[in-house]
C-alpha cells in the first residue's frame, strides 16, 4: 500500500543523513540501495519511532510512494544516474518527479530535464551542500530544473535546509541545470577557499616557523572576526588534534590532495565563458601540483633550496598574512560572482544573485560571515559588474591591501608558493588597470597572423591592419 511521501535511492553516507532528516521533519520516507545489505543495517541501526520503510527494488520503491511519486536520487554523477532514470520509468506516470541532489555536471542535467518533460516526468537538479552534517542537520540545496515540480516539492525541502535568521538556505533557482550550475560554482568557490587556508596556513607553519599549537589560535582568533567561516573555523579544529604519539595528527596527513572534478568544471566553464576565474583556476592546479608528490620528492633533491630565513616582527606578519586571505578570499567570490553573472545572461537563467548569497549563509561548506554584505550589494545594485566596485567591500579591499602585497612578498622572499594569494593580487592590480599591455599583444597578433586591432584614438568597433615588416623597413627607408 503506497504510504510514503518520498522515496530516495543511494544510502551512502549523505543519502542516509537526509532520509534521517526527512525523517525528523515528518515525512515518511521510502529507501531503496543497490546493496541490499546497506539497506538492512541502515534500518537496524535506527532509532526511535521512525516512517522510513526498506525496499528491495526499483519497482517496490516506487510502489511504495503516494502520488505524485517523489524520488531523490543520491547516487554517484553520470552514467549512474542515467541508468536508475532507465529503471525508474517503467514504473512512473506522468506528474511524477525526480530530484537528482548529486554533483551531477549541469550540462547533462539540462539533457535530462528537457529529455524527461517530453515524457511527462518532471526533473530537478538539486545542489546540495553541506556535506554529512548539513545532510543531517539542515543543507544548503539549490533546486533548478522543471518548475512545475517545484510546488510539489517546496515545503519538504524549504523543512530539511538549513536556517539563518530564520530563513532557509534554499529557494528556486532557475530552469533547466541552472541549480547545479550554481552548486558547481559554490564548489569552486570552496577549491578557492581551502586553497588561500593553506597558503595561510604554510606561511604561518613553514614561513614565520610557527607551531601547530600557535596556528590553531591564530585562526579561532581570525574565526571571531571578520573571517568567521565554517571552513577557519574547522582549520582551527585540524589543528589541535593529536596523533597516538602526542604530535599533530595534520603534520602525518599526506601532502597530496584529491578533487572530484566540480573544481575543474568550475574553470572550464570560466574559460568557455571568458570569465576570468583565476584564484580558482590557481586552486585547481595547485592540487593537482600536489598529487606529484613523488616528483616533488625527487626534484627537492636536485632543484636549489631557498635559503630564506624569516627575521622580524612576527605579530605583524600575522597581520598581513590575515589581511592577505580576507583580501583574497573577496576576490575569490567576486570573480565566483562574475561567472554566476555571465552564466545566467549565456544561458536566459536570470538568476537572482543576491539571494544565491543568502542560501549559502547557512548548512553548506563555503558559509562564511560576508555573504550578508553580498546579498545587501547586489540589492542596492542588482546589475552590479563585479563585487569588489561595492563600497563595502571596495573599503576592505583598500584596508587590506599593504598587508596583503607583504604576505605575498613574505611567499617570494622565503621560498614558499602562494599560487591563489598570487594570482588574486594581480587579479586586483589587473582589474584596477586603465591599462594593460594587451596592446603589445594585438600588435604581435596583427603581425604574425593579421588578426587586427583597434585604436585608442578610433571609435570602438572598427578594425585595423599593419604589415609591420614593411612599415618598418619603409621607415628604416
Amino acid at each position: 500500500m503506497a504510504a510514503a511521501d518520498i522515496g530516495l535511492i543511494g544510502l551512502a553516507v549523505m543519502g542516509q543523513n537526509l532520509v534521517l532528516n526527512m525523517s525528523d521533519h515528518g515525512y515518511a520516507v521510502a529507501v531503496y540501495n543497490r546493496s541490499r545489505d546497506k539497506t538492512d543495517r541502515f534500518l537496524s541501526d535506527l532509532e526511535g519511532e521512525r516512517r522510513i520503510v526498506g525496499t528491495y527494488s526499483v519497482e517496490q520503491l516506487v510502489g511504495a510512494l503516494r502520488s505524485p511519486r517523489i524520488v531523490v536520487l543520491m547516487v554517484k554523477a553520470g552514467p549512474v544516474v542515467d541508468d536508475y532514470i532507465e529503471q525508474l520509468l517503467p514504473h512512473l506516470k506522468v506528474g511524477d518527479i525526480l530530484v537528482d541532489g548529486g554533483n551531477s555536471a549541469f550540462t547533462d542535467t539540462n539533457r535530462r530535464v528537457s529529455g524527461l518533460a517530453a515524457k511527462g516526468i518532471l526533473y530537478l537538479g538539486t545542489g546540495v551542500s553541506g556535506g554529512e552534517e548539513g545532510a543531517r542537520h539542515g543543507p544548503s540545496l539549490m533546486p533548478g530544473g522543471n518548475k512545475q515540480a517545484w510546488p510539489a516539492v517546496q515545503d519538504l525541502l524549504l523543512s530539511i535546509a538549513a536556517k539563518v535568521d530564520g530563513v532557509p538556505c534554499c529557494d528556486w533557482i532557475g530552469p533547466d541545470g541552472a541549480g547545479h550550475y550554481v552548486k558547481m560554482v559554490h564548489n569552486g568557490i570552496e577549491y578557492g577557499d581551502m586553497q588561500l587556508i593553506g597558503e595561510a596556513y604554510h606561511l604561518l607553519h613553514a614561513g614565520l616557523e610557527l607551531d601547530a599549537d600557535r596556528v590553531g589560535r591564530i585562526f579561532a582568533e581570525w574565526n571571531r572576526g571578520v573571517l568567521d567561516s565554517y571552513l577557519i573555523e574547522i582549520t582551527g579544529h585540524i589543528l589541535k588534534v593529536r596523533d597516538a604519539d602526542g604530535e599533530p595528527l595534520v603534520n602525518k596527513v599526506l601532502d597530496s590532495a584529491g578533487q572530484k572534478g566540480t573544481g575543474k568544471w568550475t574553470a572550464t566553464n570560466a574559460l568557455e565563458l571568458g570569465v576570468p576565474l583565476t584564484l580558482i583556476g590557481e586552486a585547481v592546479f595547485a592540487r593537482a601540483l600536489s598529487a606529484l608528490k613523488d616528483e616533488r620528492v625527487r626534484a627537492a633533491e636536485i632543484l636549489p633550496e631557498h635559503d630564506g630565513r624569516f627575521h622580524g616582527d612576527r605579530d605583524a606578519h600575522v597581520g598581513f598574512i590575515h589581511d592577505a586571505l580576507y583580501a583574497s578570499k573577496i576576490v575569490s567570490y567576486a570573480q565566483g560572482f562574475q561567472l554566476l553573472r555571465a552564466a545566467s545572461r549565456e544561458y536566459g537563467w536570470s538568476l537572482e544573485l543576491g539571494n544565491i548569497a543568502l542560501l549559502w549563509r547557512g548548512g553548506c561548506i563555503i558559509r562564511s560571515r560576508f555573504l550578508n554584505n553580498i546579498k545587501q550589494a547586489f540589492d542596492r545594485e542588482p546589475n552590479l559588474e563585479n563585487l569588489v566596485l561595492n563600497d563595502f567591500f571596495r573599503g576592505a579591499l583598500a584596508r587590506a591591501q599593504a598587508g596583503w602585497r607583504k604576505a605575498v612578498v613574505l611567499g617570494v622572499e622565503l621560498g614558499i608558493p602562494t599560487p591563489a594569494f598570487s594570482s588574486a593580487l594581480s587579479y586586483y592590480d589587473a582589474y584596477r588597470s586603465a591599462h594593460l599591455p594587451a596592446n603589445l599583444l594585438q600588435a604581435q597578433r596583427d603581425y604574425f597572423g593579421a588578426h587586427t586591432y583597434e585604436r585608442v584614438d578610433r571609435p570602438r568597433g572598427q578594425f585595423f591592419h599593419t604589415d609591420w615588416k614593411r612599415e618598418l623597413e619603409s621607415q628604416a627607408g
